[in-house]
């Protein structure tokens, strides 16, 4: 018969509840500060094209960190495992990636996904201020066409993300694993 304390660890869930969330929230404070003061200092004194630029970035950025936490949570951890018995490059760092899928997925597509959407928003702000002292184009439809824009390649690049991630969920984690480690200390 199971012990009330085994039962309990078996329904707990790895990664959740309030550490985990104030950890997120020190994180997200923390990343979205330095995003931010990345995309002031490249915005100040930039010109159309260097905010264009910067906009095309943090999108990027966001449908990167999406197709990671999506394919995070579809790989199947197998061909890892044997990876690693061969000593390939990057398999242990996916096998962790693997293990905290939940969290991984979190930190990808929640933190750093809203703060690139945030952030992106913002720029989106500067170049609509910029277009209209420039040409004098009426602000309302201006901001509405820079919107739309931004959120149709945001939502349209993360929707093909989604797909290629699932379809190529381990080859995506392998990827990020060999990147991994590099930054590893084994």
């Amino acid at each position: 018969m199971e012990k009330s304390s085994d039962i309990k660890k078996k329904k707990k869930k790895p990664g959740g509840g309030i550490p985990w969330a104030i950890r997120v929230f020190l994180v997200s404070v923390a990343l979205s500060a330095v995003l931010s003061l990345l995309s002031n200092r490249a915005l100040d004194g930039a010109g159309l094209p260097v905010a264009f630029l910067v906009l095309i970035g943090f999108i990027a950025l966001g449908i990167l960190f999406d197709i990671v936490g999506v394919a995070v949570t579809a790989a199947d951890p197998k061909p890892f495992h044997s990876m690693a018995a061969h000593r390939e490059k990057g398999a242990r760092e996916a096998l962790r990636l693997l293990r905290s899928a939940g969290q991984v997925s979190s930190f990808c597509n929640d933190v750093v996904g809203d703060i690139c959407g945030i952030v992106s928003g913002t720029t989106a702000a500067v170049i609509v201020t910029a277009l209209q002292d420039g040409f004098g184009l009426p602000s309302v439809l201006l901001s509405l066409v820079v919107t739309s824009l931004v959120s149709g390649l945001t939502i349209g690049g993360k929707a093909l993300g989604k797909a290629l991630a699932l379809e190529k969920s381990t080859e995506v984690v392998h990827t990020v694993g060999r990147v991994l480690a590099v930054f590893s200390k084994q």
